[in-house]
């Protein structure tokens, strides 16, 4: 019998322009703790703003936990199944999109290169994978919207400003640039225990690093007598020369670090909302709705009761709460209520999956637990520092081209038949201490 090769893809095709090219991609390896340590390399000299990207709160248990989470989950792969032709494509709230992979937002990426969220709206959009942007991006939702083009997908990140006046701005601002979706981080009303910041009282959005959406903001400005601008700050970051220059009598250098403590009031004014609340976001909001930070059955079930379109169930990477349960082990719970199970296969819930995501088999594990999509960020920030827009278009290619392999390696053809094949696809293993044991096992 004569079989027919499967005919290229974009995926595969990159992967086989490395080996016909000789050179080897853009950042020299494709392995994510060689990259994470390239960019430490690359960042020495800047390393405190390296360290703030990298470090979680407390001793980094919570972090620690996400990776070994992954670990204790292992595939169980099927052979001799027909998947010689593989898609990975698929739809989530209504939006296809070319993989179940998301730029998650990250805050102040201009720390790490001086496009900052630039780089990586530009990279999103030519790899075409949607860009979440967080509310504190170093630069403004529209420049980062224009960067990411007229055919980039887009989503907003909202961090709640106390003034329902700018709550409002900010809304208005996002739908008007294109975003679609609005993604509510409800796990961060209050920055958490992060050691290494307090050691040093490193604050980069204390002095007007991170803070763009703000002076980006007509309302919030006018309230000051000044009009919006939408600035780029200066790169590299260096506290000790900004207060410096404010200590020197700088006007300009003292009147960003005023409006910066003025946002900070409003965007983390230690106010913690409420689920009655939502109803105001709600009502102002003609699009999709999702909460970032869900890690309880029980909030699983209540964003349901809400009507709320969407749950991102995340611990921020371990950035929030030392100690918390591992997003995975999350995800595992709250696909096990029959009450999420059931809106998830009616449209009325759809669960992404962040915090601990570094490889294709990653996403299959997240996927195979329950998730319909995923947010990648700290490896987005490593190929960032070491090559802008280039290596953050690698960190998204090599994603998911390890996902299109390892998926066809695992007997599935369609990314969309490994949503909720936890017990066909996983098997739980503890190779802790002595011998092995299975917590569940396949037959």
């Amino acid at each position: 019998m004569t079989t027919q090769p499967p005919p290229p893809n974009k995926w595969i095709s990159w992967l086989s322009e490395i080996y016909s090219s000789g050179k080897g991609p853009v950042l020299g390896t494709v392995d994510v703790q060689e990259i994470e340590d390239k960019a430490r390399e690359v960042m020495q000299d800047n390393s405190t703003a390296y360290l703030y990207t990298l470090k979680s709160a407390g001793t980094c248990s919570t972090d620690d936990a996400n990776r070994k989470a992954f670990d204790r989950w292992k595939l169980v792969p099927r052979m001799l199944n027909n998947v010689t032709l593989r898609n990975v494509e698929t739809t989530i709230l209504g939006m296809k999109v070319s993989s179940p992979i998301f730029v998650g937002p990250v805050g102040k990426q201009g720390l790490v290169h001086a496009d900052g969220e630039l780089a990586t709206a530009r990279a999103a959009a030519a790899v075409g994978v949607p860009m979440i942007l967080s509310s504190s991006s170093s630069r403004s939702l529209e420049d980062v919207a224009e960067a990411n083009g007229p055919n980039g997908q887009r989503w907003y990140q909202f961090y709640w400003p106390r003034s329902s006046d700018v709550a409002l701005s900010v809304l208005k601002r996002a739908k008007e640039n294109g975003y679609t979706a609005l993604v509510i981080t409800v796990d961060t009303m209050i920055v958490g225990w992060r050691s290494h910041d307090h050691r040093i009282g490193y604050s980069p959005a204390g002095h007007g690093f991170g803070v763009q959406q703000g002076m980006a903001d007509p309302v919030f400005m006018k309230r000051h007598g000044l009009v919006a601008r939408h600035e780029r700050p200066k790169f590299p970051f260096d506290q000790e020369e900004i207060r410096k220059k404010a200590a020197e009598g700088d006007k300009e250098t003292k009147q960003s670090m005023f409006l910066a403590s003025q946002w900070l009031a409003e965007t983390g004014s230690g106010i913690f909302r409420t689920w009655d609340e939502l109803q105001f976001v709600k009502d102002n909001w003609d699009g999709p709705i999702l909460l970032k930070g869900i890690q309880a059955v029980n909030d699983a079930e209540k964003a349901i009761d809400m009507g709320i379109d969407g749950i991102v169930v995340s611990n921020h990477g371990g950035r929030q709460i030392d100690g918390a349960i591992a997003s995975l082990d999350a995800l595992d719970m709250i696909m096990r209520s029959q009450k999420v199970i059931d809106a998830q296969k009616s449209g009325k819930l759809t669960i992404l999956f962040d915090s601990g995501i570094r490889t294709g088999s990653d996403i299959i594990k997240a996927l195979a637990i329950g998730a319909q999509g995923v947010l990648i960020a700290r490896p987005i920030m490593y190929g960032l520092a070491i090559a802008g827009q280039a290596g953050v278009e690698q960190i998204l290619m090599q994603t998911i081209c390890d996902l299109h392999i390892t998926m066809g390696l695992c007997g599935f053809s369609n990314v969309n038949d490994l949503t909720g094949k936890r017990d066909e696809l996983l098997v739980k293993v503890d190779y802790g201490v002595g011998a092995r044991t299975l917590v569940k096992s396949l037959m």
